[in-house]
């Protein structure tokens, strides 16, 4: 797994490679991680149960813990860390991350198959998505096999990387179910809370949430708004929600909690019976904190976008289109829904974790590596080739730097021969982290 965003950040991206991670190990397969470093002490290797083995490679980060691309810088670490694992095949993660655009591309050199999974949906008539979906189309040109989280996030990745669609895959996001339990002790009041756990940033819909919270305060006395922050600090949103609720004097009907630590969201999330968890976002690819929201017991509304309609059968849920007034609309259904008692946080939470569960996605996962595993590798020429298709003015420029790092990768194979890398010697397997585990009194499906 090669991706900028991984432990110790928190997120979708950074728990999907965990959770994948950690289920591929039970199924039998040697996982190994590579990411950026996070001083000062999370540098070199480190280690994760069940016997997940993560490098953190010494590259500093620019923004959103994302690498500047480093393309050669990155081709001796990578090459010493395939060779001294036996890797076989190089799973490269989300849209953004530079590093896994650059094992895609360094991959090859090695003989090593690629698959690339993206989690994001991007547009298409900005300047700024017109050069991403440009870079991506490179990056990916030679991918054996792309994942996507929903149907329509693979819709999108095909159309923005002109990849062929039958090798692009569907496999959703999942969730630890039993992390999202409803209180069977809880009991029902006449309020309704109201859950708003996002970052808190233009994309996630939050200028929404500011328009509609004082109209649904204003139409449902009994209503009151808990809101926090996911995403380790204070969101650029946050100055917005609090003139908000002081414009309108609503301090003892919202409650902003700031800052909620990723083990603290089920806490928040299993409020009481007659709860609603609110999500405004105006793009997503496919919505985990919907999907944890639902196994909580929350009834759910949310915005009619991106993968969202996927997630959740329709008796679950309520959609609005992103605009103000449907929102409030929205509203108005799902409080008269929890109020008459016609949500189940029991079997809601029973549908879910049928529904979704880690060892079902690993298990797909699993098969799309096989089909890869089956098929041949494309020869240099071969993409040589097809990378001088990317375009007049973008063909060259990659097939160069295509060129260039083979030159290097043909340099490295010289100067440090393969003979002289030291091969990893496994003592620590998953059965012997299983074993010291099961020592601290603990079962290891509870970590």
């Amino acid at each position: 797994m090669v991706c900028d965003f991984f432990h110790p950040n928190v997120g979708g991206v950074e728990s999907h490679i965990y959770m994948l991670s950690a289920n591929l190990i039970k199924r039998g397969h040697r996982v190994i991680v590579i990411t950026h470093s996070h001083p000062p002490d999370r540098v070199g290797i480190r280690w994760l149960l069940p016997g997940l083995k993560v490098y953190y490679v010494p590259f500093p980060t620019i923004a959103s813990s994302a690498t500047l691309p480093n393309f050669l810088t990155f081709l001796p670490y990578l090459r010493t860390i395939v060779l001294r694992e036996g890797v076989e095949l190089i799973h490269a993660h989300a849209s953004l991350s530079a590093l896994g655009h650059e094992g895609i591309l360094h991959a090859h050199h090695m003989g090593v198959r690629t698959v690339f999974t993206d989690h994001s949906l991007f547009g298409f008539d900005d300047a700024a998505s017109i050069l991403t979906n440009k870079l991506l189309e490179a990056a990916l040109r030679n991918v054996d096999a792309a994942i996507c989280v929903s149907h329509t996030g693979r819709e999108n990745t095909v159309l923005r990387a002109r990849l062929p669609p039958e090798c692009v895959y569907v496999i959703p996001n999942a969730l630890v179910a039993d992390q999202f339990k409803p209180d069977p002790n809880a009991k029902k009041t006449n309020e309704v809370t109201i859950v708003v756990i996002s970052r808190l940033a233009y994309r996630k819909g939050i200028d929404l949430l500011v328009a509609t919270a004082p109209r649904i305060c204003a139409l449902f006395p009994n209503v009151k708004f808990v809101i926090g922050n996911d995403a380790g600090a204070d969101g650029p949103k946050m100055i917005d929600l609090l003139q908000m609720r002081e414009k309108h004097t609503l301090q003892d009907r919202i409650e902003m909690l700031g800052s909620v630590r990723h083990s603290d969201v089920p806490d928040v999330r299993r409020a009481n019976p007659g709860s609603i968890f609110l999500n405004t976002s105006l793009t997503e690819s496919f919505g985990i904190a919907i999907l944890e929201a639902a196994c909580a017991g929350l009834y759910v509304v949310a915005t009619r976008v991106g993968g969202v309609p996927e997630i959740l059968p329709d008796d679950m849920m309520s959609f609005a289109n992103p605009d103000e007034d449907d929102v409030v609309r929205a509203m108005a259904e799902a409080i008269d829904i929890v109020s008459k008692g016609q949500h189940d946080p029991a079997r809601a939470h029973a549908r879910v974790k049928q529904f979704y569960d880690w060892a079902q996605i690993a298990e797909r996962t699993e098969r799309v590596y096989s089909n890869v595993m089956r098929t041949r590798p494309r020869s240099f020429w071969v993409r040589l080739q097809r990378t001088l298709e990317l375009g007049r003015f973008a063909g060259p420029i990659f097939t160069i730097i295509l060129l260039v790092d083979c030159l290097f990768f043909a340099f490295l194979e010289w100067w440090i021969p393969r003979g002289t890398i030291d091969k990893v010697q496994m003592h620590w397997d998953h059965q012997r982290f299983e074993e010291v585990w099961c020592c601290r009194g603990r079962p290891l499906e509870h970590c």
